[in-house]
């Protein structure tokens, strides 16, 4: 059928007849001006792609109606105009795609049809580790292990690329995801198949929504849901509400962008955003560089909103221009969004949309400040920083608390490292990594960090040389500009020199710590710090003898690393005495807002990203070298301990199966609030003792081969033995963190993954209990995957994270919600009960369901299929199971 709003469909030059665009003004309905401008992106998708089957002329008049509608729960199609992953969960997407062309070809179906028909583009960041650093050769070193250690998974990702058509890779040691997007792939208009319209984009890494600040919708998706995506799906999703967070005044001279992030966040989980959009408006917008708002940006998923969007304005056109992109694209980019109601004056409150409701912000109550110990959301002044520690010290086990008792505040551990002794206590630095696209895509602090460096090396400071000390920027653009504005060599003095390009750290890639450090630690039992500029501080994440992690700014992370402990007060403490015995404070050495912004006019140019960016594809020359086959099909390796073919369409017909009550399920974990992706499915080093481990030995591999469950993410026997593995894991069946359980027939203690394999083997359904905030974290597939390869059917928790639910409804795992009210406390459970889940024959969103247990006890809980696409994915066994099927047939 054709479109039936091809009437507003016009040129947008008369030159130039066959480029053409929806003016949305010309719908001449007065609710489009008073629309926020992230849901006037979602209407030009829907009214483009209107085609009365996927998207309906209703969904068109329900956008419109947002005002009304977004109190409605109603659900509306969103095709992105793009698909962007990482590695860690582009492996897995490309291994499905591989598995989906096996299964299709053995319904009868065209292989081939398994394809993206969305532009995907994968970025290979997540790989590299912190094997070197502190030495010239760091960067190369680690480059050098990252392949000797993925050479496989390249090869396959290599294939991908060749074999499936519109996907673009990005080799390793190019950038990270994020900040590649921002600086090179995004749009902001898109120009294709004839039509100008807004770039947006759905990605497999939840701060996919960095890309908000330059004004293009984005926004972090289950791995199986992007899949979905890129077969040309839409995306089903109740239409939002939308916060509007009004900026008003100017930051302080000695406040970051980093400063804001974390102030935004604690504000904005008080107010309560989660499956919301936040989009930033008011004069202290204009008081922001795009690098600022992108910082903002990136960090949407700690303060849990699904989208935090900054419109375009003439500030994003110019950061277009200032990073190389073609200036007549750049011309027709603004000429589009003035033509359509899309450019944004932030100085004009005129222009200000409609918003579900309006909270404030004036920059300048911003103070400085990081965030711990071990969630992003708990904001510290670092004023504070010292005292807030020491209370943590002895506070009960928490999120604020590690239960030290008192008269071990003080203990401290000599050691020594490399032929000099030193000693480690409480709060004690040990990790100090710059690292993470929340923070080096932005001029700004990774300038400041290097001036404060530059200071610090000059007021002769040092960094203890047990710390281990990292920069890992985003992109190639950032060491070209430290390189040319002469702060690189004094990073490097410090310790900092440049080990490679990617999340690293930030992602739990900070690489061994040693010997030496972790004896200490370990003797002492001590909590040690990790401090770094990334987005996430969960505990167990960062590395396992960290247990206190706090986010920082790039120079307070230098700072602390220079202090090497947080039990300091800035403002009364010296960072060091120096050699000549004078005391150095931070405020003697902390670069002033003009320095920075002086050096960035002058070494922050066009140039260098287009010198950057133009041989980005080619530049690696062990990418290049790689060999990967042709074949349309993949050959699987039955050898191969890294890519392995999944059994998830194992005995798939073409016949849909009737869905049957969950029967006599035993609970496999019990769990309290905020079990976050990281515990259901860890992406950093796989134990010598756990399941995992055993697999790969048995396989004929040594500890040294084993490397990280992130990089193992295409092979579902690692990735099942894998999954809560997490050390830090606190299951309330057993008295201490660890990744084990009771397995309640024998009443023995178990690992995770062997207790699951014994009811398996027993035929014994599963369930997981959960509090509040299920699933925080990354987004993460396996965190779905995993549970259902264990035979977990169902979830029942307080609440759930938001990409973590999705992926649970993709993999056909049933997300259970108690009611209103209603926990495990108040109905009595203890998890030792065996549960019944009753699944209706006729199923409807988000309706109740009865659970009864084998006590006799009854209660009702809410079924979190919220749309009635979700229970179609449902009915087929999961949204890939959906795909084979429509493609087969």
């Amino acid at each position: 059928m054709s479109n039936p709003f091809e009437r507003i469909v016009e040129p947008l030059d008369p030159k130039q007849p066959l480029k053409k665009f929806f003016n949305l003004n010309r719908l001449e309905d007065v609710r489009y001006a008073c629309l926020p401008f992230s849901i006037r992106v979602l209407l030009e998708a829907a009214i483009r792609n209107c085609d009365e089957f996927l998207v309906k002329k209703e969904d068109v008049e329900n956008i419109l109606s947002w005002k009304v509608v977004q109190h409605k729960n109603v659900e509306v199609p969103f095709k992105p105009a793009r698909v962007i992953l990482q590695d860690f969960t582009g492996v897995p997407a490309v291994v499905d795609f591989a598995a989906m062309r096996d299964a299709v070809k053995k319904l009868g179906g065209d292989p081939e049809k398994i394809n993206p028909i969305c532009p995907a583009d994968l970025v290979i960041d997540h790989s590299i580790q912190v094997d070197f650093n502190r030495r010239p050769d760091s960067l190369q070193k680690n480059q050098d292990l990252e392949f000797e250690r993925n050479k496989e998974r390249f090869e396959f990702l290599k294939w991908g690329s060749k074999a499936f058509k519109n996907m673009r890779i990005i080799p390793p040691g190019s950038g990270i995801i994020h900040q590649v997007n921002l600086e090179y792939l995004a749009r902001v208009v898109m120009d294709q198949d004839g039509y100008y319209y807004p770039d947006s984009v759905v990605g497999t890494d939840s701060h996919t929504t960095m890309i908000d600040g330059l004004g293009v919708l984005g926004w972090g998706v289950g791995g199986i849901e992007a899949e979905a995506v890129m077969l040309g799906q839409p995306i089903s999703m109740v239409l939002p509400q939308v916060v509007g967070y009004k900026l008003l005044g100017n930051p302080q001279p000695l406040v970051t962008s980093t400063d804001i992030v974390l102030t935004i966040t604690k504000h904005l989980r008080q107010v309560g955003v989660v499956g919301k959009f936040v989009e930033f408006f008011g004069p202290g917008v204009a008081q922001l560089s795009i690098a600022d708002r992108a910082t903002i940006a990136n960090m949407c998923p700690e303060y849990g909103a699904t989208a935090a969007y900054f419109p375009v304005d003439d500030i994003s056109i110019g950061y277009l221009i200032q990073t190389g992109r073609d200036k007549e694209k750049v011309t027709c980019t603004k000429k589009y969004l003035e033509a359509v109601g899309m450019l944004r004056d932030f100085k004009n409150s005129s222009q200000d949309p409609d918003f579900t409701q309006v909270v404030e912000l004036d920059l300048n109550t911003v103070v400085p400040c990081c965030s711990g110990p071990k969630r992003p959301q708990d904001k510290v002044a670092v004023s504070d920083m010292k005292k807030d520690f020491e209370t943590c010290l002895g506070a009960k086990q928490g999120f604020k608390g590690f239960q030290i008792a008192p008269d071990r505040h003080n203990s401290a551990v000599k050691f020594n490292f490399e032929g000099c002794d030193f000693e480690l206590a409480h709060g004690s630095v040990v990790i100090a990594a710059i690292t993470s696209c929340t923070n080096t895509s932005n001029p700004s602090v990774m300038l400041g960090a290097g001036l404060l460096a530059k200071k610090a090396v000059e007021a002769g400071l040092t960094v203890k040389p047990y710390i281990k000390t990292s920069l890992s920027p985003g992109s190639g653009v950032v060491t070209y500009y430290l390189r040319e504005s002469g702060v690189m060599n004094y990073l490097s003095q410090l310790g900092f020199d440049v080990v490679g390009y990617g999340c690293m750290t930030c992602i739990g890639n900070s690489g061994p710590l040693p010997e030496s450090v972790v004896e200490a630690i370990t003797q002492g039992d001590l909590v040690a710090v990790g401090v770094l500029s990334g987005n996430r501080n969960f505990e167990g994440r960062v590395h396992p003898n960290t247990r206190a992690n706090y986010l920082a700014s790039p120079p307070l992370v230098i700072a602390y690393a220079i202090a090497g402990t947080v039990r300091i007060d800035f403002e009364k403490e010296p960072l060091r005495i120096n050699a000549s015995g004078k005391k150095i404070f931070l405020k003697d050495i902390w670069p002033t807002r003009n320095e920075i912004q002086a050096v960035e006019r002058q070494f922050v140019i066009p140039g260098m990203f287009k010198e950057v960016y133009q041989k980005i594809e080619t530049v690696n020359k062990s990418w290049n070298a790689l060999d990967a086959p042709s074949d349309k099909l993949y050959t699987w390796n039955p050898k191969s301990t890294y890519i392995k073919s999944p059994p998830f369409f194992d005995g798939l017909t073409l016949a849909l199966q009737t869905p049957k009550t969950i029967e006599d399920a035993y609970v496999l974990l019990n769990f309290g609030d905020s079990v976050t992706t990281d515990h259901i499915s860890p992406a950093g080093n796989i134990a010598r003792n756990s399941p995992a481990a055993r697999y790969l030995t048995s396989r004929g591999l040594t500890p040294r081969e084993f490397n990280s469950y992130g990089s193992r993410r295409g092979n579902d026997a690692v990735m099942a033995r894998g999954t809560f593995a997490n050390i830090r894991l606190v299951n309330k069946f057993i008295d201490k963190q660890g990744p084990q359980t009771v397995h309640f027939p024998s009443g023995e203690i178990l690992d995770v993954f062997d207790a699951a394999e014994r009811y398996k083997q027993a035929g014994h359904p599963l369930i997981v209990l959960a509090g509040k905030e299920y699933g925080a974290g990354s987004s993460r597939d396996w965190a779905a995957k995993g549970p259902f390869l264990l035979g977990v059917k169902a979830v029942l928790a307080e609440s759930y994270e938001r990409i973590h639910r999705s992926n649970l409804v993709g993999m056909g795992v049933i997300p259970l919600q108690y009611l209103p009210g209603e926990d495990a406390g108040t109905l009595g459970l203890t998890g030792h009960e065996r549960y019944t889940i009753v699944i209706p024959e006729k199923l409807k969103p988000q309706m109740n369901v009865q659970i009864q247990l084998d006590t006799g006890k009854t209660f009702h809980a809410i079924m979190r299929f919220d749309t009635d696409v979700e229970l179609t994915y449902f009915h087929n066994g999961g949204i890939l199971n959906y795909m084979i099927r429509k493609m087969a047939s």
